[in-house]
């Protein structure tokens, strides 16, 4: 298969981030009286918007949080990134040899989402394809967030292939109609997530970047 479009998520498949975030949303959700481990949080909200993850916690807590929950992970999330942030292995170099049209599309905010890329070296890569959940109506599992981003780069849908981590994005992907790749490469990602992934719909799962090429290779 030749794609018009490789989108990719960012958090777990380009930057290994995945894991900064789930120990802050952790630990501020145990502080507020919804105690959850970073582990469990991955298997329960890998990939889904934060404000669509504390509106869930909220139903299940029956009250709503603190207005500035996510302004609090927000900051300290960003703090993180600063202060040691770096690319999946081999992602720099495969990318650089990637001869197909790429873009990011993250379930994370502007802001979080434009300093781990630039932490990381990789916002030069991508810019300016890179979208956030903020310029769509439904985050991931809906397909919005992949259609929109088709749709800005004139690529066919069923010409597209995703290359996600979480169960939510490969849902999303089989959603808007296109390829699904599950990661399993980033330091978060447990030992069952690779069947997770395929029972989504994942076609094929790569737990190293620089297979991805090859991979293409293997889609009817």
């Amino acid at each position: 298969m030749t794609p018009d479009l490789v989108i990719f998520d960012c958090d777990g498949v380009l930057i290994d981030s995945e894991v900064i975030a789930s120990r802050v949303d952790a630990e501020e959700l145990t502080r507020l009286g919804y105690p959850i481990t970073a582990d469990e949080l991955i298997r329960r909200y890998a990939g889904v918007p934060g404000a669509d993850m504390h509106a869930d916690v909220e139903r299940r807590l029956g009250r709503t949080l603190p207005a500035d929950i996510y302004d609090r992970v927000e900051e300290r999330v960003l703090d993180s990134y600063r202060n040691g942030l770096d690319a999946i292995p081999y992602v720099r170099e495969t990318l650089q040899v990637f001869p197909w049209r790429r873009c990011v599309a993250s379930s994370s905010k502007p802001a979080t989402l434009c300093l781990g890329l630039i932490q990381a070296g990789l916002f030069e890569v991508f810019y300016p394809h890179i979208f956030s959940t903020v310029l769509v109506e439904r985050g991931k599992p809906a397909p919005d967030l992949f259609l929109f981003a088709a749709r800005q780069l004139n690529a066919s849908p069923d010409r597209c292939v995703v290359v996600e981590d979480s169960v939510a994005g490969v849902r999303a992907a089989k959603a808007a109609g296109m390829r699904a790749l599950g990661f399993v490469g980033g330091s978060h990602c447990l030992t069952e997530h690779a069947a997770s992934l395929r029972q989504a719909g994942a076609e094929l799962v790569l737990d190293r970047f620089d297979q991805l090429p090859t991979a293409f290779d293997q889609l009817a």
